[in-house]
């Protein structure tokens, strides 16, 4: 059973020498895969303490960015600088952690054989005990990793990344598998490091927890960042409302009618529930309350749903002929040729 982390014992490693102090900084970064374009001229800095989500549909380029922060990749043109070095320099002197989605377990050994195991890499780091209390898996240290649910191994992955106490933490879908006591908790100790001082960078799909946990969200298309700002800054970018009624029938002719009202976007029907996206709502509203027998009726702003699939859809702008080839089409040939 998973415990909620006390409060961190954990010290915060403090950069030395580096020249930036930025904690992650992005200038003019490219990267081209044969003749695909997967990231495409990408400006970023972000702050020590920041907690920032990096979204995007499947494709616009995140992986490609994360791995050339954690020195896995070169980029094709532009650099990466992390608290003033390159990031393999970066990595090798613990200032950076990443917690990945699979990978990287041994089923046969003990929870607590995995980090100790781990920890033995290092010259310094953190206290076994601590590392697995800030997890929130002190509890599960002599249960075998292939054991575990697939959250409880995503939080051992999270203890593992604690062990050098980094400055800058990756986290790719890092709450993949977990309940909802478990990723309360997992939040619960990333604000803990970040009111230290650490980095946390995280790719999701879960938007409402981007919403709800990052200070900062930057959004990817097509290998650009198309917005960067607060939670409520990116909803923002997203115009409109949403208009939420019950009918005791929803029957075709309610729906046409007010696909025709000017301004009305879309409208779903769900159940005996009619959702409707538009810019004005008013009149939509007026039509129901006058001319149906609509009830509760509900007006809202717009999510990060909603913000998310106006900026990074299809209908965003228009594509470009070499952003249709998916890199993983491509042959080995052609992605090892910018490398």
């Amino acid at each position: 059973m998973t415990t909620s982390p006390p409060a961190s014992a954990l010290s915060l490693q403090e950069p030395t020498s580096g020249t930036s102090t930025s904690a992650l900084r992005l200038t003019d970064l490219t990267k081209t895969f044969g003749p695909v374009e997967a990231v495409r001229g990408i400006d970023l800095s972000v702050e020590p303490g920041e907690i920032v989500a990096f979204l995007g549909p499947n494709g616009a380029g995140k992986t490609t960015t994360i791995d050339m922060m954690l020195g896995l990749s070169r980029p094709t043109t532009g650099t990466v600088d992390v608290f003033g070095y390159a990031p393999r320099e970066a990595v090798a002197r613990g200032l950076v952690s990443a917690v990945m989605q699979t990978g990287g377990l041994l089923k046969d050994l003990t929870v607590r054989e995995t980090v100790s195991y781990m920890a033995s890499l290092f010259a310094h780091t953190a206290p076994v005990d601590e590392v697995l209390a800030h997890a929130g898996i002190s509890g599960l240290a002599g249960r075998k990793v292939g054991k575990c649910s697939g959250g409880e191994q995503q939080r051992l992955r999270f203890a593992m990344a604690l062990l050098s106490d980094p400055a800058l933490l990756v986290l790719d879908e890092p709450t993949t598998g977990m309940d909802v006591e478990g990723r309360r908790g997992f939040w619960s100790a990333i604000r803990q490091d970040a009111a230290k001082g650490r980095t946390v960078l995280f790719a999701t799909h879960y938007l409402e927890e981007a919403d709800q946990y990052a200070d900062r969200i930057v959004l990817m298309r097509r290998g650009r960042i198309v917005a960067d700002g607060t939670g409520s800054e990116i909803k923002a970018l997203a115009a409109g409302r949403s208009l939420r009624a019950s009918l005791a029938q929803p029957d075709h002719l309610v729906t046409d009618s007010l696909a025709r009202i000017d301004g009305v976007e879309s409208v779903e029907v769900r159940g005996d529930t009619v959702l409707v996206h538009a810019k004005d709502t008013d009149p939509v509203a007026r039509y129901l309350l006058t001319e149906t027998s609509a009830r509760d009726l509900e007006i809202t702003s717009r999510g990060i749903e909603d913000a998310f699939l106006a900026l990074t859809g299809d209908d965003a702008d228009p594509a470009d002929p070499a952003d249709l080839t998916d890199p993983a089409d491509l042959t080995e040939t052609e992605r090892g040729a910018t490398r």
